[in-house]
């Protein structure tokens, strides 16, 4: 069986029942999102790194192909989203000195720290994060959170 966005959303859902632990992950996903493309940001690259010149930019392309195989609107949703996060990485690359070190250590510490911060409501949860599962649902962070914007706007995913 070739399993769906709602499917994922919806198993995804059932380990994020607590309104604390949802309020984390507001905060949290997004924060793990940016801080993960930073550090592939921080990758020395084939060439001088650009906005889309940079393992970040490959690896949101690559992320874009996984949201299209399962939601078209979900992979429109995350356009937007990844171009900011690019943009966000670079102005901090070239806040830095453009030094690839400084950005990896200022991505490592957001993601330790938003990790940690995820594994406490997990812990108020009282249930494990999905991950541990199916390592897929470290890509169905995001839409879930996405999914509920979709929902209050209208928008069918």
């Amino acid at each position: 069986m070739a399993k769906t966005m709602d499917w994922f959303l919806e198993k995804y859902g059932e380990s994020h029942q607590n309104t604390t632990n949802k309020i984390i992950h507001w905060f949290c996903v997004p924060a793990i999102m940016f801080s993960l493309f930073g550090l592939f940001y921080s990758i020395p690259f084939l060439m001088e790194k650009t906005l889309f010149a940079n393992w970040a930019a490959v690896f949101f392309a690559i992320t874009l192909l996984y949201y299209l195989r399962l939601s078209i609107p979900m992979f429109i949703g995350f356009i937007p989203i990844g171009l900011a996060m690019l943009f966000g990485l670079d102005s901090i690359y070239h806040a830095v000195g453009n030094s690839s070190s400084m950005l990896a250590y200022i991505s490592l510490g957001i993601f330790v720290v938003a990790w940690i911060i995820q594994f406490i409501g997990h812990k108020i949860e009282g249930a494990k994060p999905s991950f541990l599962e199916d390592v897929q649902f470290l890509m169905i962070g995001p839409a879930w959170l996405l999914h509920f914007i979709y929902k209050k706007v209208g928008i069918s995913y």
